[in-house]
């Protein structure tokens, strides 16, 4: 007779159920499995002959079939080992199935019998749950992660013996975690602070806007001038993770295998910096089993490129897509993938080839075909949808030396950014956005009015400075941003100067 044990498998962000049929038939001793299982499903009939023997459990020793159903969903991982065992089990009356017909079970097999760490266990268990599981068995480092889902029973397990005991004599230990105490507790520290940024007033606004309303920034100055350490300083300044926001950050990280077993969920906004010899598919993610690439691991917080015009061209205007929509969307011949990618995008980038354009100390030694040619690495697209673009100045010698200047430390900058940040969750509670950044063209109609005067002067800016629609809109939501930072309910025309002069039209504009 045929049993059926539950698991399940994650295909994007998503988890599909999937049946592990057991079927044990007169025969020459064999074990196939079936189902579009890939190497390492098909490599787990070793590990678990291996398990099931030194668990102290007969194996079958006639012809095994365990099915992976429904049998047109690839199946990818080892989390399926512990199922499959639980149906040997089963055909071997060790378990009895109506034992476990409320349960899933997700794990990896040592040959021993202990179970280990998976992926992507908190997708699995979100998926689960919504199919109406009640209970749920994982390997004891994935507890934690999986115990974050509430309305499912979750037990965690360190072996076969373990799983077998919970049925039998001795039940698991259930495990409960509180996770908004979780995210409470938290105390973050960060290692770089503005308090260290010597002089950049303007740049600093620039990164405090850019971090009230998750907009994209790129910071253009001279070598030496503190582009790459108020990049690292920008983390310090980003506000706290929503749990809706955290949550979706753990199932990225899940599926990748980057969480920690101790912190199992993700309460920090990711900082990714990526080196300029990055492949497309290293950014936008990929592969024969597609996985997330940079920009989805930077969703919800920053993409650094250092030396943004290093990367190559493919590279950057792939990033165009995912800017604008938010997601990407990976294509292969028999399905596609959509993945989160709602990032903030942060560059740093010389003038120049030899950094010195427009520098007040240091003649600059490039030709104007060098500097064209540098400068064309960035198309015109890309940098429409960069809402702030900013120079970074050589400091001056009073700046160095830090004469008589209060700097404001992160902590402060930060008060402000959450406070703006509180404006637009409360604003935006209905609309499924968090951010001004995500404002759609409907929306920004709708929230971003302005008055007759502002009108009239944004109208000269945009003859002036041959202003797309995109770049229209994004003005808008950054004087938007700036409004919020100032408490302030509608547009004025403060804020609206202040988001013109944050786009680079021209190197006059810039002196560079």
């Amino acid at each position: 007779m045929v049993n059926k044990v539950t698991t399940a498998t994650v295909i994007g962000l998503n988890a599909y159920e999937v049946s592990v049929e057991t079927d044990v038939q007169n025969g020459l001793p064999s074990f196939s499995v079936v189902g579009l299982p890939d190497t390492a499903i098909t490599e787990a009939r070793d590990r678990v002959r291996s398990a099931v023997k030194n668990s102290g459990f007969s194996f079958p020793k006639t012809k095994i079939i365990i099915n992976l159903a429904p049998a047109d969903l690839k199946k990818v991982g080892t989390s399926f080992d512990l199922s499959m065992a639980i149906g040997l089990l089963i055909e071997e009356e060790v378990l009895m199935q109506e034992n476990v017909r409320e349960y899933a079970f997700i794990g990896e097999l040592s040959l021993n019998g202990d179970l280990r760490g998976v992926r992507g266990v908190l997708p699995i268990v979100i998926g689960l749950k919504e199919l109406g599981i009640k209970n749920v068995i994982v390997p004891t480092s994935n507890a934690k992660e999986a115990a974050l889902i509430d309305g499912i029973n979750v037990y965690g397990a360190d072996c076969l013996n373990d799983v077998v005991n919970h049925f039998i004599e001795t039940p698991l230990k259930q495990f409960k975690i509180d996770i908004n105490s979780y995210l409470a507790d938290l105390n973050e520290h960060f290692e770089y602070d503005f308090k260290d940024v010597k002089g950049q007033q303007k740049a600093k606004r620039a990164l405090e806007i850019a971090a009230a309303g998750g907009h994209n920034l790129l910071m253009i100055g001279s070598p030496g001038s503190g582009k790459t350490l108020m990049a690292k300083c920008f983390a310090s300044i980003l506000p706290p993770l929503e749990l809706s926001e955290a949550l979706e950050l753990t199932k990225i990280y899940s599926i990748c295998g980057l969480l920690s077993g101790d912190n199992p969920l993700m309460c920090k906004r990711p900082f990714r910096t990526v080196h300029h010899t990055a492949s497309p598919n290293g950014i936008i993610g990929g592969g024969s089993n597609p996985m997330p690439g940079e920009i989805t691991l930077a969703h919800r917080g920053v993409l650094f490129l250092d030396e943004m015009v290093e990367f190559p061209r493919n590279v950057l205007e792939v990033l165009r897509q995912p800017i604008e929509d938010g997601e990407i969307v990976i294509s292969r011949a028999k399905h596609s993938i959509k993945y989160p990618a709602n990032f903030m995008l942060l560059g740093a980038m010389n003038p120049c080839p030899c950094g010195y354009l427009g520098d007040k100390e240091k003649q600059c030694t490039c030709s104007e075909f060098m500097v064209n040619r540098y400068l064309a690495k960035l198309s015109g697209p890309l940098l429409d949808r960069i809402d702030l673009q900013i120079d970074v100045p050589r400091l001056s010698a009073k700046e160095l030396l830090n004469i008589d200047e209060n700097t404001e430390t992160s902590a402060q900058i930060r008060e402000r950014v959450i406070r703006a940040r509180k404006i637009q969750a409360n604003r935006y509670k209905n609309e499924n956005i968090l951010t001004n950044s995500e404002l759609t063209s409907e929306l920004v109609k709708k929230y971003c009015q302005i008055d007759e005067d502002s009108k009239a002067i944004f109208k000269t800016a945009i003859i002036k400075y041959q202003l797309s629609g995109r770049r229209y809109d994004r003005t808008l939501k950054l004087a938007r941003t700036i409004a919020d930072l100032d408490g302030a309910e509608i547009i004025g025309q403060k804020h609206l100067m202040q988001a013109l002069q944050y786009k680079m039209f021209d190197k006059d504009e810039l002196n560079i």
